[in-house]
């Protein structure tokens, strides 16, 4: 494959799409395993060109492969793009003019183009088995790995005649035009692939069966597909979809020739791709730990394209707003999950109080603090508390832990082992005159507690400020870190707190 000036003269035997035309793009997962990160920043490039140019998305699954797709993963798929609020406008689910949106219901649909590709002289007959195409090859002295050679393209009709004696089966094979093949990449620009590079290929199986070689550029024709964003690893097979749709055009199938555009590789760690195996690689293992859409879209966005060279936190009305195609890099993107979680933890800082104390709900719900349905206690306790913790955390899933001490009982506060170990060694002496100090207290508001434990702790006992209020932070919430001291025991109230002083000092 070799970048290239010279435009390609066949091409012209299909029109090119018209600029006028309005976008429609489309995002056509397989129904396998768990959405991927990567699957989903390809989503979300689609979705953000589509709104950005008032185009459409158009949601259609390839599941023609009984053994690895699953309704699972499907319904897994769905979830994954409805809790990004990344919406469609034709496709599963909310169906549209192309229906059905399965290729596993698009059977007959197929068999028809098949029809005509070989009533069009398009694809032939191959009967040629791996290993006599590995023989022919070592006989010429050519690289058996080079793949099909092209031989049952010119069988005589006696040849033809004697394998279907055989009982041998044919796959259907379409011929691929004899020059190069150019494209302009919306990414990567001009690229040529030489004649002779890509050797004929199946696009039906010896049952009759379509190969998805076959049925993605025929749906992408039918549906009126205009630009094909799609990811790098799949830029080999395109010169394999050009010589298709020039078939499916010549037998009025296809309008035109989409644009293509291949979204850069992401890479995980040690800079190799990232692979489903990878943890980071999981949408729902990022949901689980915490992550609000607003900061994976902000992030998954950032992977190939930016709204400027200094802003790395914008909103998705920003990216619709912005974002281009045309802009999108060629150069891998890392998968960097530090970065993720500061860019995720800026927007659960931007969001609304009572929108982000809604949103610790499950969390809290997963981690059994509260039930289904939260007592008027529980409200109120998470009311004040989800300040407290808003500014501190950049994952949801942080919250539970930070936030567990002010929904258990008094009796139930567990201590940390790195809470205890830095405690002083008369523990004894400072919870003695921590209570001594905070019983006679009247108005039980921060100020007021500060004031009183700074006096008999700093000022009286002499204890340096940065280690004052250790043991009564671990008395009340069992850890060495918790949100604000004063404030968490304003929440619990005077005699809750009290009491668990009492309770450790023992």
């Amino acid at each position: 494959m070799t970048t290239a000036s010279a435009s390609n003269a066949a091409s012209s035997a299909i029109p090119a799409v018209n600029a006028e035309t309005p976008v429609r793009v489309r995002f056509c997962p397989s129904p396998t395993g768990t959405p991927h990160v990567g699957l989903i920043r390809t989503a979300l490039f689609n979705w953000a060109y589509a709104r950005h140019t008032g185009g459409k998305l158009i949601f259609r699954i390839e599941d023609t492969d009984s053994a690895r797709d699953s309704e699972e993963s499907y319904h897994q798929l769905l979830d994954a793009l409805k809790w990004l609020g990344i919406n469609w406008d034709e496709g599963v689910e909310v169906g549209g003019p192309h229906e059905p949106y399965r290729q596993s219901q698009r059977g007959d649909i197929y068999q028809d183009v098949i029809a005509k590709l070989k009533a069009g002289g398009h694809v032939y007959e191959s009967y040629s088995t791996p290993d006599e195409i590995e023989a022919r090859h070592k006989a010429a002295g050519r690289d058996p790995k080079l793949g099909y050679d092209g031989f049952d393209r010119h069988l005589t009709d006696e040849q033809l005649a004697q394998f279907k004696a055989e009982g041998r089966e044919a796959v259907l094979r379409l011929r691929m035009p004899d020059e190069d093949l150019t494209f302009n990449d919306l990414v990567r620009g001009e690229i040529t692939f030489k004649a002779g590079s890509v050797p004929d290929f199946a696009v039906v199986r010896a049952n009759g069966a379509p190969l998805y070689t076959l049925v993605n550029p025929v749906d992408d024709a039918l549906m009126g597909i205009t630009h094909v964003l799609r990811g790098e690893d799949l830029l080999s097979s395109t010169p394999r979809q050009i010589a298709l749709y020039r078939a499916l055009y010549a037998i009025g199938v296809a309008e035109y020739m989409p644009e293509f555009g291949h979204l850069p590789y992401v890479m995980g760690q040690g800079n190799k791709k990232l692979s489903k195996r990878d943890p980071e690689s999981s949408l729902f293992l990022h949901r689980e730990r915490g992550f609000i859409p607003e900061g994976l879209l902000n992030y998954l966005s950032l992977l190939g394209w930016s709204l400027s060279a200094d802003e790395d936190i914008f909103t998705v009305e920003q990216l619709v707003a912005n974002f281009d195609i045309h802009d999108v890099l060629g150069n891998p993107a890392r998968f960097d999950i530090k970065k993720a979680e500061a860019i995720n933890g800026t927007h659960v800082r931007m969001l609304a109080p009572e929108d982000f104390k809604e949103r610790l709900v499950p969390y809290l719900r997963a981690a059994g603090f509260v039930g289904e349905i939260l007592t008027p206690r529980q409200e109120e306790i998470l009311a004040e508390a989800a300040p407290l913790v808003q500014e501190r955390i950049t994952l949801l899933g942080e919250a539970p832990e930070m936030l567990a001490f002010l929904f258990k009982a008094d009796d139930a506060i567990d201590v940390a082992d790195d809470a205890r170990k830095g405690l002083p060694q008369n523990l004894e002496e400072v919870l003695d005159a921590a209570l001594a100090a905070l019983e006679p207290i009247g108005e039980w508001t921060a100020e007021n507690i500060q004031a009183a434990l700074k006096q008999a702790l700093v000022e009286d006992l002499g204890i340096k400020p940065r280690a004052a209020f250790g043991p009564v932070r671990t008395a009340i919430s069992g850890r060495r870190i918790s949100p604000p001291l004063f404030e968490s025991m304003v929440i619990l109230g005077k005699d809750s707190s009290l009491a668990r002083v009492r309770a450790f000092r023992g």
